[in-house]
């Protein structure tokens, strides 16, 4: 995976233009571009986004109002903590409708059956299934699982409901309920643990 610290930057600091709006979106997503001016005699850097803004978020009975955004940027940090790369870059950040999350936008290889994936329980999802475990996952859907790349890597996108401080995982990935932890598995939540201590203790 490429260093996410380029796209961090230019999702934080450029200028964003709505391109339109998501589709049965239910927190008023948008699709975008963040334009970022570069030095003389550089082009400027472009890059496609998602804009989730607070204030277009649907109240939850069991998740606090105006938290969705931050959840999200939550869940990349804890992506990057694991070493996974499962979310693509994302900042909270003010926009055209206010504070809200802008999270690169990743097209996922059109080739790759998704469905076929998690009923034929591919490996490939493995770590995506401890990572939800980890951040108690309200809403792992199938269409919130992106492979790219013939599905070399796999995103996974859409973590406005995690964090809940009760049980609460809802998942498409059940296939290892159950079994042990292998050991990148049992190593990326060692650098998630080690990671959070820091930022407590640090």
């Amino acid at each position: 995976m490429r260093d996410p610290a380029p796209i961090i930057g230019v999702l934080r600091d450029g200028d964003i233009e709505i391109v339109g709006r998501i589709v049965g979106s239910s927190n008023n997503a948008m699709f975008v571009t963040v334009t970022l001016a570069c030095p003389e005699p550089e082009p400027p850097v472009q890059l496609s986004a998602i804009y989730k803004p607070t204030l277009g978020e649907r109240p939850l009975d069991d998740f606090p109002d105006g938290t969705l955004a931050h959840r999200e940027v939550a869940a990349w940090h804890v992506s990057e903590a694991s070493g996974w790369g499962i979310v693509p870059p994302t900042v909270l950040r003010d926009g055209p409708f206010g504070e809200g999350m802008v999270q690169l936008y990743v097209e996922p290889d059109p080739e790759v059956d998704v469905v076929a994936m998690v009923i034929e329980e591919d490996p490939r999802l493995r770590p995506m299934a401890a990572f939800d475990a980890a951040i108690n996952n309200t809403d792992r859907k199938g269409g919130h699982i992106l492979p790219i790349d013939g599905g070399r890597h796999i995103h996974g996108v859409d973590h406005g409901v995690c964090f809940s401080v009760v049980p609460k995982l809802r998942t498409v990935l059940w296939a290892w309920r159950g079994l042990p932890l292998e050991v990148e598995e049992l190593e990326g939540l060692e650098r998630i643990r080690d990671a959070l201590a820091d930022r407590i203790y640090g």
